[in-house]
């Protein structure tokens, strides 16, 4: 099946409401666990001098768990959506006094404004298939991340034809409004396969992280730069 491009960013404030409003856990917690196997030894404590940068935060799921998880670590969400971002800074505005290291910020890759080498753990979930262009996502991750920095990212795979697709929707989103039903069938339409993806690996210089196939709809880039 072709990929067919969906809209980069998600400003429909409807659109963004029913998608924060949606059940995620399972699948964010499974985020939270895969960085703390990717940091060993580092992820214990309280996350002092880890500087966290989510890219394509959204509403702030993985980026809250993620100063939950290390209240001293710093950590910054970065989306283009500003309805997305008005609902994260509701939820950290909400939040424990704990997590007073979290941050949003409105910046569309590439970050130019941010500096360079600034993090030393780069997060990205459910960004990739959003972008037209999907250099923009390993070059920002390129220009963000500090010397031997750690790099999670997740995201949907394209499935090989639309009967494989209507198949996802019915088994992952039969229960979820319309809105999201229809959203989830253009993101896996939207998605790179493993190929795709390793083959961005290859031009970016960063084939040196692991890239495998998650159960039946997701795949992960992991592991640590140099």
């Amino acid at each position: 099946m072709e990929r067919r491009c969906e809209p980069e960013l998600m400003e429909d404030a409807a659109q963004a409401q029913a998608y924060a409003e949606a059940d995620f856990s399972r699948t964010d917690r499974q985020v939270i666990a895969a960085i703390v196997d990717l940091l060993g030894h580092e992820a214990a404590g309280s996350g002092e001098g880890l500087r966290f940068v989510d890219l394509g935060c959204g509403p702030g799921n993985i980026a809250l768990l993620l100063a939950g998880r290390w209240p001293g670590a710093e950590v910054l969400g970065l989306d283009g959506s500003s309805a997305m971002l008005a609902i994260a800074e509701k939820r950290r505005l909400a939040a424990p006094l704990t997590l007073a290291r979290l941050r949003f910020r409105q910046v569309v890759l590439p970050c130019g404004s941010l500096p360079a080498g600034a993090f030393t753990v780069v997060v990205s979930n459910s960004l990739l298939h959003h972008l037209h262009d999907p250099q923009v996502l390993w070059a920002g991750l390129r220009q963000l991340a500090a010397p031997a920095a750690w790099i999670y990212i997740k995201d949907l795979r394209r499935p090989a034809s639309r009967e494989a697709l209507e198949a996802l929707v019915a088994r992952h989103a039969a229960g979820a409004p319309p809105v999201l039903r229809h959203d989830f069938a253009h993101s896996l339409e939207a998605a790179f396969s493993a190929g795709e993806v390793a083959e961005q690996l290859r031009t970016a210089g960063l084939d040196g992280l692991r890239l495998r196939e998650l159960d039946d709809r997701y795949l992960e880039v992991a592991g640590r730069l140099g």
